[in-house]
């Protein structure tokens, strides 16, 4: 059987490709660096099983061209999966499955790496160390001990960015649809989004982005918000109003903003676009907030969540050959 590989980065490579060895040593597996979308879709022609990336685009026009070829399974190695039209891939009798968990730890670390850096001014401070610069104007952050998190979504990774909260000292507020025991351990007092949006001085997003969250931090949201507050989103980029954040940044409002996921970052993030002209006029434009850090959806990016996410595709295919179904398939092809 043959599987095509999409989107996969050069450091990745070698934890896919040996977890396919242990897992499904008998299949062949090519690995493409370019992304999935209706101009690329004809090449996975005569794959049975195509392995995703978080940015390929997989619409009901590239799964269509996906089965016409022969594929017959598609596997994300992620674990949203709002690129992939699920209704679509259930008329054509696609199996999709989807990696359901990893290292929670990867992406609550890296929002607080995003936290601290907007706070105490790391990236500005950097550059200017670099150059022989070593004043202190402009760099003046504050303690986040005591101060209020209010953690938006509070599943696993939420609940690991709620510790770190906790040991930092600070205040807890959490919004979610249900509530978690482990951050109640921890005081965490669960509120109404507004006043949470109202009463943190740093808002981490941890929630999937779906038709209810799409646009989640819009006006109304930000408008609630501190004029000294750091926004975090280390999620999905959808989750925030661009449009709407950077009327608030023109405002002169927040503190601090760290983003490592854009609402239209398809196309443009894990790719090199030094060389080329940025057309994303609200992406050019967040860049030029001197207090607003832009990274490229890398929070998930650790050896040990990168692993986990190789084993866990290739576990997903084993389970596809052999016929099982598990808590990682969201579209099964109907019975007989």
């Amino acid at each position: 059987m043959e599987i095509v590989a999409y989107g996969v980065l050069a450091d990745e490579e070698p934890l896919l490709r040996g977890a396919f060895d242990r897992t499904a040593g008998a299949h062949g597996l090519r690995c493409l660096r370019l992304f999935l979308d209706r101009d690329t879709a004809p090449t996975a022609s005569g794959h049975e099983v195509v392995l995703s990336s978080v940015n390929d685009i997989l619409d009901a026009e590239v799964l269509r061209t996906l089965a016409r070829g022969g594929t017959r399974m598609i596997a994300q190695r992620a674990t949203g999966y709002n690129n992939i039209d699920l209704a679509a891939a259930r008329e054509l009798g696609l199996t999709v499955a989807r990696v359901s968990s990893y290292s929670p730890y990867s992406v609550a670390e890296f929002a607080w790496a995003l936290a601290l850096a907007v706070d105490r001014r790391i990236v500005r401070a950097a550059h200017r160390t670099r150059e022989f610069d070593f004043r202190l104007d402009g760099l003046m952050g504050r303690d986040l001990h005591g101060r209020t998190a209010g953690v938006v979504g509070t599943g696993k990774i939420g609940a690991a960015f709620t510790r770190i909260a906790h040991g930092f000292g600070m205040r807890l507020l959490g919004w979610d649809i249900a509530e978690n025991p482990d951050c109640l351990a921890l005081g965490m007092e669960y509120v109404e989004r507004d006043r949470l949006f109202a009463e943190a001085d740093l808002v981490s997003l941890h929630v999937p982005l779906l038709e209810d969250t799409h646009h989640l931090v819009d006006a109304r949201a930000l408008a609630l918000m501190k004029d000294d507050a750091i926004l975090v989103n280390s999620s999905r980029g959808g989750l925030v109003d661009t449009g709407a954040l950077l009327e608030t940044l023109r405002a002169g409002r927040l503190s601090g903003v760290g983003l490592d996921v854009y609402e239209e970052e398809a196309g443009v993030f894990f790719l090199d676009k030094s060389l080329e002209v940025m057309t994303d006029e609200r992406l050019a434009r967040l860049m030029t907030f001197s207090n607003v850090l832009v990274t490229s959806h890398q929070a998930y990016f650790t050896r040990d969540a990168v692993g986990q996410i190789a084993e866990t595709t290739a576990a997903n295919v084993a389970d596809y050959v052999t016929g099982r179904h598990g808590e990682n398939t969201l579209v099964r092809p109907p019975a007989g």
